[in-house]
């Protein structure tokens, strides 16, 4: 397989799993919807860099020894099921504020770390029990013995780009003002169901079974 192949092929099955309803996208919703469009975006990053740490350990072969590997996988499934759980209750402690209260939180959003942005999406991504069998799976299909280093660096950007340009692509269909003034009018409560969507899936991680 090519490379153009290869591309299009990653890009074809990533773009359906990135577009999949999960952690990483409750996340970037409940973040642009609840602190704006710059914290959305810097979780996109987080979240884009976190897949980094798939790639890696797929490219040195290291997905299919987790993926096989009961006790890998368990210990993966507690950590990442766990910290989904906290996120969703940070979630449900969301509460109703009122405008002068809200240009106060404004303003103090603007001090929001990025960097704190980040890690919450990076952690988000990289904690995600099912990624090593996806990318098993994926890297399966386009990997060969006789693949180019510069060929796989090539597929591992790709597929962060794409993970960034679909979660950016979400932050700002959220942060657009017909959008996002219909949302802020219900802010907490959609807190709170996002918080609960994201405790379900943290509960779902840690009681399913990972084939």
């Amino acid at each position: 397989m090519d490379l153009m192949q290869g591309l299009l092929l990653i890009t074809s099955i990533h773009l359906l799993a990135a577009a999949s309803p999960g952690p990483d996208f409750v996340l970037v919703s409940q973040q642009t919807l609840s602190n704006g469009k710059q914290a959305g975006f810097m979780v996109s990053i987080g979240i884009a860099l976190g897949l980094s740490v798939h790639i890696i350990y797929s490219a040195l072969g290291l997905a299919a020894v987790i993926a096989n590997s009961a006790t890998a996988l368990w210990t993966i499934k507690i950590i990442g099921g766990c910290y989904l759980i906290y996120l969703g209750l940070q979630g449900l402690r969301a509460k109703a504020v009122s405008e002068v209260n809200n240009v106060i939180e404004q303003k103090a959003l603007k001090k929001h770390s990025n960097l704190a942005a980040i890690a919450k999406g990076f952690l988000c991504n990289a904690l995600n029990p099912k990624a090593p069998i996806y990318f098993v799976a994926l890297f399966t299909v386009v990997l060969s013995p006789n693949l180019p280093t510069l060929h796989l660096v090539i597929y591992g950007v790709w597929m962060m780009i794409l993970q960034l340009l679909w979660f950016s692509t979400v932050v700002a269909l959220l942060s657009r003002p017909s959008v996002n003034a219909k949302f802020q009018r219900l802010g907490h409560w959609i807190d709170r169901v996002l918080g609960g969507a994201m405790i379900l899936i943290g509960l779902k991680v840690l009681t399913s079974k990972i084939n």
